[in-house]
Parts: C-alpha cells; sequence; structure tokens
C-alpha cells in the first residue's frame, strides 16, 4: 500500500460570520491511498483556530502517516489519539480503499438514493437584513428546523429576530436553535439563556467557553433551555474523561464533529457515553469538502437518528468536489443520476 498527502484550499461563496470571527477560505488536506489499482480518499478535516490537532507539526504528521501505512488502520488510531482530524481522514481513506466505490463508503438505502436525511438550515452571522434573508431562503426552501448563529452582534437585535420568526412560525411549524459558540460570559449566560427561552427554542449550543467545567454544569442545572455542548467535546481522548465530562455537566445533548474528536471510533465512544447518561446527541459537520461531508452523511444515517442534522455545508464553497450530495426540502439526499469528480488540481 502506497500513500500520499495533498493541501487543499475551500473558498467560500461569501464570508461566513461566528463569534469567532469570519471566514473566507478553509484549508482542508487528504490523504490518499493506493493498493492493487485501487484508490481510498480520506479527507483530514482541520479547522483553524478551534481543532485540537491545529499546531504545529500537522502536516509533518500527515507525512509521518503516509510514510508508516502499513502499520495499519488500528495501530495508526493509536499513534494518532491526539490528531483527531488525521485519524478521521485516516478511517475514511481505509473505508473508501475497500470499498467498491471509493466514494460509497457504507452503502444504504441513503447511498442508494432511496431515503433522505433531515438537516437543520445554518443561518450565519450578519447584520439583521443579511440573516432575515437567510431566515426567509430556509424557509422558502422547506427546512423546519433552522439553526441560527448568535453572539457577535448585538443581543437586542438578535432577540428581536427570533421574536420575529415566532410571531410567523410556532414550534411546531419551525425548530430553532441557536449556537453561541461560548461568547456569553459565565455571569450574564443565565439571565441571557432566560430571555432566549422567551422563544420555545429547541436548544443553544455551547453558551460559554469551554473548559470553564463549573460554570457550564451549573448553567445546564439552572437553564430554562437545553443546552448542547460542542467545542467542550474537543481534546478529550479517552473514554474515561468522556464519562467524567459527561457525568459533571449533565448537558441535555451533545454535538459530535467526526473531524474534530476523533472520526467515527471517538464519536461512537461518545453516543455511547451519552445514550448510558440519558444525553441526547446529533451529528453536524465541520466545513469538510463534499468528501468529508459525504463520509459523515453516510456514517450519520446508520445510526438511525432522527432529529435533524448539521450537514448542510456543502453549498458553501465555490471550489468544492461535484457529488451526488444535494439539499432539498430540508434535507440531504445522495442522488445517484450525478457523478462525484474529485479533482485536486483545479
Amino acid at each position: 500500500m502506497k500513500a500520499k498527502y495533498k493541501r487543499y484550499v475551500l473558498d467560500f461563496k461569501r464570508p461566513s460570520g461566528t463569534s469567532r470571527g469570519i471566514m473566507t477560505s478553509k484549508e482542508t488536506w487528504f490523504i490518499i491511498l493506493e493498493e492493487n489499482s485501487k484508490i481510498g480518499i480520506g479527507e483530514c478535516g482541520i479547522l483553524r483556530g478551534l481543532s485540537i490537532d491545529d499546531r504545529i507539526g500537522y502536516e509533518d504528521k500527515l507525512k509521518w502517516t503516509c510514510e508508516h501505512i502499513n502499520k495499519g488502520l488500528d495501530t495508526l488510531l493509536k499513534e494518532l489519539i491526539d490528531w483527531p482530524s488525521i485519524q478521521f481522514g485516516l478511517e475514511m481513506a481505509f473505508k473508501s480503499l475497500r470499498s467498491n466505490s471509493p466514494f460509497v463508503l457504507l452503502p444504504s438505502k441513503f447511498t442508494d438514493g432511496l431515503d433522505a436525511i433531515k438537516i437543520n438550515g445554518l443561518i450565519w452571522m450578519g447584520d439583521d437584513k443579511f440573516m432575515r434573508q437567510q431566515i426567509k431562503e430556509k424557509i422558502e426552501a422547506g427546512f423546519d428546523c433552522i439553526k441560527l448563529k448568535i453572539g457577535a452582534i448585538d443581543f437586542q437585535t438578535e432577540l428581536d429576530i427570533l421574536k420575529s420568526i415566532r410571531k410567523e412560525f410556532s414550534p411546531s411549524d419551525i425548530e430553532l436553535r441557536v449556537d453561541a459558540n461560548g461568547a456569553f460570559k459565565p455571569n450574564e449566560a443565565l439571565e441571557k439563556l432566560k430571555y432566549l427561552s422567551e422563544y420555545q427554542l429547541h436548544s443553544i449550543e455551547q453558551p460559554v467557553k469551554p473548559g470553564q467545567i463549573e460554570s457550564m454544569a451549573a448553567l445546564c442545572e439552572a437553564s430554562p433551555l437545553p443546552i448542547a455542548l460542542d467545542e467542550e467535546l474537543i481534546g478529550v481522548f479517552d473514554l474515561q474523561s468522556k464519562e467524567q465530562l459527561l457525568a459533571d455537566i449533565k448537558p441535555q445533548f451533545i454535538i459530535l464533529k467526526p473531524s474534530l474528536i476523533g472520526g467515527y471510533k471517538g464519536s461512537e465512544e461518545w453516543i455511547s457515553t451519552a445514550e448510558d447518561l440519558n444525553i441526547k446527541w446529533w451529528i453536524t459537520s465541520a466545513l469538510e469538502s463534499n468528501v468529508g461531508l459525504n463520509a459523515i452523511a453516510q456514517w450519520t444515517y446508520t445510526l438511525g437518528n432522527l432529529m435533524p442534522q448539521g450537514l448542510g455545508t456543502g453549498g458553501l464553497f465555490t471550489n468544492n468536489f461535484h457529488s451526488p450530495l444535494n439539499v432539498k426540502n430540508g434535507t440531504l439526499q445522495y442522488d445517484i443520476s450525478k457523478q462525484w469528480n474529485f479533482n485536486l488540481n483545479k
């Protein structure tokens, strides 16, 4: 078996804002395996400023991984425990190599085009007009679950936007989720959650920055609004630490981004731990190209979770790879009439 890697930069169609700043491009890396004239493709979806493996030596570690590819997947996963995006890229590449098609990793009714995955419509931060325009577009496109990034503009403006949605759409019409990306200070978070809860929201993701275990636990206990952990899961590698974190904080939900938490294996440990504690969960992509999104979507479908998932990011980039993935009527579908065009030389 031979392995090589290559960097690729995805360009956003328009600048996309979170409380951590504005993004205009997103770097990603691919591992390509070759054996007996077959290829396997995996994406190492690092997210600069957020991934635990965003540190000096990333490309060196990719190079080392390719040079030691014949150690096999299980050994490499153990040796790359603190490089979760590379772990996921490897899992993907090995599944791709062993599959009949390099892009059908987990055959199912989804990949046969017979079933779809319900997803939320993502509303990026911006001014009042821009956010309202996005919401209108998502509702017209058939979404009945909308997720708004909050925490970067005036809080009252964000409340007014939620209020205007609720004037027109009840919770049974539109499910509303918000994601603060850790924007609230611990001493103000509970008060803000009380204001937000007036609009009958499904949940809020990561109201305060990760690592403040006591503050987050107190919030989860007192909040009138269900809380979902997201960034809090990053950098927690062993099973015992995962169990301890969830037992200490007791959130209502956790959100799993395979590229940030160790791929399928790391995510499945979180799911098992959460279910033991009656904590619900859903899956979200982390701005991967369609290659990584495809691998996440196919796996998500096999899990049978009927909640709306966060998998609607494929249309954000101008230079994404053409694929059968298609967002329609608030779902992610696999259109078998469309072909893959994976070309790293664009």
